[in-house]
């Protein structure tokens, strides 16, 4: 029994987890873009089949209005056109004008009223309005100024023409208004559209099939590379696109390649980073813990060889903290700028003091230390980086020169850009190298490197300080021998 109540309760809960899934898949499509698209060319299409259909039916309806007007004003001359050969309205009547008039009507469905000057209605084919009074605009129009006017009420669905009535003589003797009902008119032009109704269904209907089959491979691209990016989501980062589509999509894919590319090289990078910051830390400890235990495996070490060996552990330390402080000064000037403590520099005094400082090192290697500069030079920089930056540059212009050769250090200022450069006369550095020069941990010559000291995070963190400045640094041959690496300032 605790089974089945078990397993009723699985099925239960997979039921629910479907039918969650069922609308979340619903609710999706009605979100989609392809919905939205097939949704906006339905409407338009029905928008615009109605708007056609009713710009149709309105030109057909006023073609129908026009042509009854046509025909009712010429009826209303021709009629009119009768009396001329009288010279009165009674004469016409005696001859039986009247009669034909009535007999007209009839037949045409068109009522006619003859008004005299006076205004009354001497005849009247629908035998209501005779002897009364009819004071009409078209009337007085017609007897102010002779000629037949005819127009349409769309409110009473009549067509009315007034027509001048003449005798013998030509003198006006009358106005002979004609009406005729075209109220029915809608109902024609309605009938006659019935079927284009049906036709109107069936185009709709095609639209919306076709829209769905095209949008269906239209988007067909566009969902294969949503699910490349659901791979890349899922941990399959080594996932590129090929897409062939629309323009926008061959972009997409360009772009995401090259986003992929990118995070591909940075995580080697990282990798290759973690592999060197391990290594480095490691050489110094490595050799601390070969140096301490030496001294205990040696008895009665004499005083000279304990100190020879604490001067090599210091310095191993010394060298420990040197990798861990330029580790911390990268990562802290990786985050951002805003760390600077900016103030304005006498660029070529802090020049001085470092090449002060330095010259020592130089002398060591009968290195010849020279400043050029033709004016005051002023900045707007971090005084304690860009103190680094100098000293990291001369420094290894100094370790990486030859014997008796000289190092320039120079600084201008052109328009809004300074200027500083330092020149040695080493043995340069290669085409193909100079690009990785600021990457770091990288060295030229890694054995020679560790001789001097270096672990290849001087150049790296040269190359963060001058960024975070907005400033530029550059790698060039000199024309005879050496290098020259130059940093501009905005």
């Amino acid at each position: 029994m605790f089974n089945i109540n078990k397993g009723t309760r699985g099925q239960s809960a997979k039921s629910r987890m479907n039918h969650k899934k069922l609308i979340t898949d619903i609710l999706s499509f009605f979100l989609s873009t392809r919905f939205r698209l097939v949704f906006i060319i339905a409407v338009m299409s029905i928008i615009s089949t109605i708007s056609a259909v009713k710009a149709v039916k309105y030109s057909y309806t006023t073609s129908l209005v026009e042509a009854r007007k046509a025909y009712v004003n010429n009826e209303a001359v021709l009629i009119a056109a009768e009396f001329t050969k009288y010279g009165s309205i009674d004469e016409a009547h005696n001859d039986g004008v009247y009669e034909n008039l009535m007999n007209y009507s009839s037949l045409n469905a068109i009522r006619i009223r003859l008004v005299d000057k006076k205004y009354n209605i001497s005849v009247d084919t629908y035998a209501v309005d005779t002897g009364k009074t009819m004071i009409n605009s078209k009337v007085i129009t017609v007897y102010d100024s002779p000629k037949t006017i005819t127009d349409y009420s769309k409110k009473t669905g009549n067509i009315e023409a007034a027509s001048p009535v003449y005798n013998s003589e030509g003198q006006l003797i009358a106005v002979l208004v004609v009406n005729l009902d075209i109220s029915d008119i809608s109902q024609i032009a309605g009938n006659a559209f019935d079927r284009i109704w049906v036709i109107e269904f069936v185009i709709i209907t095609i639209i919306l099939v076709v829209s769905i089959i095209v949008t269906y491979f239209y988007f067909k691209p566009y969902k294969k590379a949503l699910h490349i990016v659901e791979e890349v989501d899922f941990g399959y980062i080594d996932k590129r696109m090929d897409v062939k589509g629309s323009t926008e999509l061959r972009q997409f894919a360009k772009h995401f390649n090259s986003i992929m590319d990118k995070n591909s090289e940075l995580d080697n990078s990282r990798s290759e980073f973690v592999s060197n910051v391990s290594h480095e830390l490691k050489t110094p400890i490595t050799s601390i813990k070969v140096l301490a235990d030496s001294l205990n495996t040696q008895e009665d070490v004499p005083v000279e060889v304990y100190k020879e060996f604490m001067v090599d552990i210091v310095s191993e330390i010394d060298r420990e903290n040197k990798i861990i402080e330029d580790l911390l000064c990268m990562v802290r000037l990786d985050k951002a700028s805003a760390t600077l403590n900016i103030s304005s520099v006498n660029l070529n005094e802090l020049l001085e003091l470092v090449l002060k400082r330095l010259k020592p090192l130089a002398q060591k290697k009968n290195i010849e230390l020279l400043f050029e500069s033709f004016r005051p030079v002023v900045a707007q920089i971090d005084e304690v980086k860009i103190t680094q930056v100098i000293s990291n540059l001369v420094e290894n212009a100094i370790k990486y020169n030859i014997s008796g050769g000289t190092v320039t250090v120079t600084a201008t200022q052109r328009d809004k850009h300074i200027y500083l450069a330092v020149e040695d006369t080493g043995n340069g550095i290669p085409e193909e190298l100079k690009e990785r020069i600021f990457e770091p941990f990288f060295r030229l010559d890694k054995s020679r490197s560790r001789a001097l000291g270096g672990v290849g995070l001087g150049l790296a963190l040269v190359h963060e300080i001058v960024r975070v400045h907005d400033g530029s640094i550059f790698v060039k041959d000199n024309a005879n021998s050496g290098t020259t690496f130059e940093v501009i300032f905005s």
